[in-house]
């Protein structure tokens, strides 16, 4: 693996889901070291990027979630660099890590994502409840993990959820509820992985859930029909496409009663830890945890190319 030159695993950083970029960061770490690549931990928190150029690195695999490794900046940073990085560009990095911009682009050519409204301090709470109808989604715009998401019954409940999704991000989200099954579809190059079925206690994958309990059932295969199941992977590639992703990532979906597939968000910068998504639909398709961090590092390259 030496034509992969030196090696930074960009982990850590300073948003709300470091705990969870450390976990993935490690986890990646591992796998390329025991494949023989020459790869190395990498903090942006702790040391400037320029160390990146003075150290020598040729390329990052990106395992940052969340504000300032998911959301354009440090890919802009690691282009300014000339540093090869994995996952998408800046664009679709930008637009990705924003909730409310990515349903306006999906929306703008017909793709099926829940009603929404945007909230604010003076928000009208039973017009909100009116329009969307209970129970209701809220969440900051600009986060993932389901970091100050939550799943609320009634007017006043909304308004609270919305003071503490506010303290998370300025920008926050009121969503309409999808009763159905949620799914998630991740993509490799040009290949889309199978579908991973997720079923929560009560429907409640939240936070703890997704990282800390082993109470939440995933199935993959799915168990949808296989035309079923290619109709929703064409629609997670035309998604992926619409925003600019490349390399790899991971769409979120709702499956109504009727069929219908609903976007809910695309993450460019998915979890790798010992729960993460990605890596359970890679394995359904023959792909290990260390060849598939092989094969997204394979792919990192900057905006220009």
């Amino acid at each position: 693996m030496s034509n992969f030159g030196k090696v930074a695993v960009l982990m850590g950083g300073n948003s709300a889901e470091r705990d969870i970029s450390l976990m993935s960061g490690n986890a990646v770490l591992e796998a390329l070291k025991s494949q023989g690549v020459d790869a190395h931990a990498f903090d942006p928190a702790a040391r400037p990027l320029q160390r990146l150029v003075d150290e020598g690195f040729e390329r990052c695999f990106i395992a940052m979630h969340g504000r300032g490794g998911e959301d354009g900046t440090l890919q802009g940073a690691l282009n300014m660099l000339g540093l090869p990085y994995t996952g998408s560009g800046v664009m679709a990095s930008a637009i990705g890590m924003d909730k409310w911009r990515t349903k306006m682009v999906w929306l703008s050519v017909g793709l099926s994502t829940p009603k929404y409204k945007i909230l604010d301090a003076q928000t009208d709470w039973d017009a909100v409840v009116a329009d969307l109808g209970l129970p209701i989604f809220v969440k900051p715009a600009r986060e993932g993990s389901s970091v100050g998401a939550h799943k609320v019954q009634s007017a006043p409940e909304l308004k609270a959820a919305f003071e503490d999704a506010v303290k998370h991000d300025a920008l926050v989200l009121a969503e309409q509820f999808i009763d159905g099954q949620e799914m998630t579809v991740p993509f490799l190059g040009d290949q889309v992985l199978p579908i991973v079925r997720i079923q929560a206690p009560g429907g409640n994958y939240d936070y703890q859930n997704k990282y800390f309990t082993d109470t939440v059932q995933y199935h993959c295969p799915s168990g949808l029909p296989e035309q079923q199941e290619e109709q929703i992977r064409q629609l997670v590639w035309r998604a992926a496409e619409l925003l600019g992703c490349r390399g790899w990532g991971r769409a979120d979906l709702m499956l109504d009663s009727k069929g219908t597939a609903w976007l809910l968000e695309m993450n460019t910068s998915p979890g790798m830890t010992g729960h993460s998504l990605v890596p359970m639909a890679a394995r359904t398709a023959g792909i290990s945890f260390e060849q598939l961090c092989l094969r997204i590092l394979s792919m990192a390259q900057t905006d220009n190319g």
